[in-house]
């Protein structure tokens, strides 16, 4: 695509932004494959945690899953790495869904789609814990309460859910964004420049060693996030040197920070990752999110994938302490063998998160936003869109 440049500041702006008006939206049909991309990365981590370490799991399992399942073990020990992948599939979308978006319709969805099914999710495995603590140790009110807020790994609290971790670097990344991009209106040039001084900042962050730029930055994972929103520009505005060039190094800086994270050679004998298959799943996780926003993937249309993209997020908060319940229940307690507890336990978690996206999800989170839609702040704060 031709691009013109500003002489204000030199980043290229293609033709058609300079006109566009929020009514000119784009309204492209929904991006299907991107629903069937997150139920891979979510079930990546869930073989990850049912298979591919040691821990609470092995004594699920009543010994190593590394010998119950050793071919598979092997591959699963490199589902973590599905977390990426959700993150460079978060950054595409989190641009698509802002554009046009005014600051408080941004707020409104992202508390509305994320809260209902967290909360829910929250109470669920908090009473397993009541029931079955060798599994998940019992957590106390005070933990529970402040884990409502999403915010309790910053405040050093005990996490209830263990994958909640990935949910403060979904906020962070959420919040820099309002409050670079969306507050000011979602633009081509808005995007480019946050990615190019996102990028820069996590480079010179490397070498501060200091902990509020590190958490304010997240150098570990801002690479996916930032790839993630290059490559929408490129779906929508199509590719050049310029685009191709921020996920280029988004790529190069992410294996970096995946492979030093995730390579412990001395650390785990039976769950032991190779160097080099890491950054291949890292180059494959930027690849089909770019098969994606060049097209390739239309001819993924299939209806299923709109529900698999939906049971993914409550799917992802409840399938690691709760699969640990249902596999030591049917394992160890029904004496269930290990290939068919595993299929069940996927299943069962599958079959929860629909149920919660269709009772919890569907009803309250669009209530949820008409509320926030209403409170008093809607009428006083025009200038940001509340």
């Amino acid at each position: 695509m031709t691009t013109s440049s500003s002489a204000l500041d030199g980043v290229p702006i293609p033709p058609t932004e300079a006109t566009a008006t929020p009514a000119r939206v784009e309204r492209r049909s929904r991006l299907l494959a991107l629903d069937g991309l997150r139920l891979v990365a979510a079930l990546m981590v869930c073989l990850y945690h049912y298979t591919g370490r040691g821990g609470t799991v092995s004594e699920s399992w009543h010994q190593s899953p590394a010998g119950i399942f050793p071919a598979l073990s092997r591959v699963s020990v490199y589902g973590n790495l599905g977390v990426q992948f959700f993150f460079v599939i978060s950054g595409f979308v989190i641009c698509m869904s802002s554009w046009g978006r005014t600051l408080g319709d941004f707020f409104r969805s992202r508390v509305s789609r994320l809260y209902p099914a967290y909360w829910v999710a929250l109470v669920l495995v908090t009473g397993a814990s009541l029931i079955l603590p060798a599994v998940i140790e019992p957590v106390r009110l005070d933990e529970f309460l402040v884990n409502l807020t999403m915010l309790q790994q910053p405040m050093g609290a005990t996490r209830v859910l263990g994958v909640c971790w990935t949910l403060w670097a979904e906020v962070r990344f959420y919040a820099l964004f309002a409050l670079l991009v969306v507050l000011r209106g979602v633009t081509y040039r808005r995007v480019v420049l946050f990615c190019a001084v996102w990028t820069l900042a996590v480079a010179v962050c490397r070498t501060t060693g200091n902990e509020l730029t590190d958490q304010v930055l997240m150098p570990e994972y801002a690479p996916f996030f930032i790839g993630g929103l290059a490559l929408y520009l490129i779906h929508r505005f199509g590719g050049d040197l310029l685009l191709w060039g921020i996920v280029a190094v988004s790529l190069l800086l992410g294996q970096s920070e995946a492979t030093r994270g995730l390579w412990h050679p001395a650390a785990h004998a039976d769950f032991h990752r190779d160097p080099y298959v890491v950054i291949l799943i890292v180059a494959l996780a930027f690849a089909t999110v770019a098969a994606v926003a060049l097209g390739w993937t239309r001819w993924a249309s299939w209806r299923w994938l709109t529900t698999a993209g939906a049971l993914t997020y409550p799917f992802y908060l409840i399938h690691e302490h709760l699969g640990w319940f249902v596999i030591r229940v049917l394992h160890r307690a029904l004496g269930l063998p290990p290939l068919p507890t595993l299929g069940a336990t996927i299943l069962a978690m599958l079959v929860l998160a629909w149920l919660i996206h269709r009772l919890v999800e569907k009803p309250f989170g669009p209530r949820l936003k008409r509320a926030l839609k209403d409170t008093k702040l809607a009428s006083r704060s025009p200038r940001v869109g509340f």
